[in-house]
Order: C-alpha cells, then structure tokens, then sequence
C-alpha cells in the first residue's frame, strides 16, 4: 500500500521528469515516475527520434532505469501528460512484466487527473506466469 506522501512525491517525481521530455515532433511531453519494491523512485521521459519507430516512451524509459539498477518489481506507477493521457499498449504490456495490479495515477502537468490500476488499463493482460517452460 503506498502512503499519501509517497504517492505526492511520485506525481511530483513524474511531473518533474515531463519536464525532461524530448519531443519536438510531437510536441506531447511525457513523464512517468515508478515506486519499486526497493522504495526508490524510478523516473523517466519520453525521448523522440525523427525515424519515429525509434521513440521511446516515458513508461519503458523509466522501467529500464529500474531494471538496470536490478530491480523488478514495481509497486505504483504516475504518468503526467498535458492532458492526463494513459499509456500507449506497449507501455502497457512492458509494465504488465515487472508489476501486478498496481495503482496507476494519470495526471496533467498540474498534478490532477485520476486513478485507475494496471490490470484496469490492461485487462486478460499477458505476463510472465502465463508462460508454460518445459525444463
């Protein structure tokens, strides 16, 4: 269960990571921030490329610090937009791999939006345990 100040601090966290943002072909800025099982944040921006199928999302930017700092769970997750937009399908599908039914806030630049869960945004998901691997 997240705190109250835990979850300001991580709407904050991705507020401030929007402001990071690369995106001058889009002109959407993006920031996410994820509570991981360790209790650190973990942020991360949207970065465009011109060969648009380059571009990486602020959700996968943000999971990759996590990982390569070895973590992989995550706990609760933000993601801030202009417009308190939700994650593209792969985002989802990418943090369907390393969290369960989290909180996930949707927030604009403001801090206002709404929550929902993981599992909410990504219903009959597909992870890890539906894998069957004969040893």
């Amino acid at each position: 269960m997240i705190s109250t100040e835990q979850r300001e601090a991580l709407i904050q966290a991705a507020i401030d990571a929007r402001k990071q943002s690369y995106s001058p072909y889009s002109k959407y800025a993006v920031g996410a921030a994820l509570l991981a099982d360790n209790g650190r944040f973990y942020t991360g921006c949207n970065v465009e490329n011109v060969s648009y199928g380059l571009t990486i999302c602020a959700e996968r930017t943000a999971v990759v610090k996590m990982v390569s700092d070895g973590v992989r769970h995550i706990e609760a997750i933000v993601v801030c937009t202009e417009n308190a937009g939700s994650p593209c399908g792969a985002c989802r599908q990418v943090l369907a791999e390393f969290a369960g039914d989290v909180p996930v806030w949707l927030v604009d630049a403001n801090g206002n939006g709404r929550e929902t869960s993981l599992y909410t945004l990504l219903p009959d998901h597909f992870g890890p345990e539906h894998l069957t691997i004969d040893d």
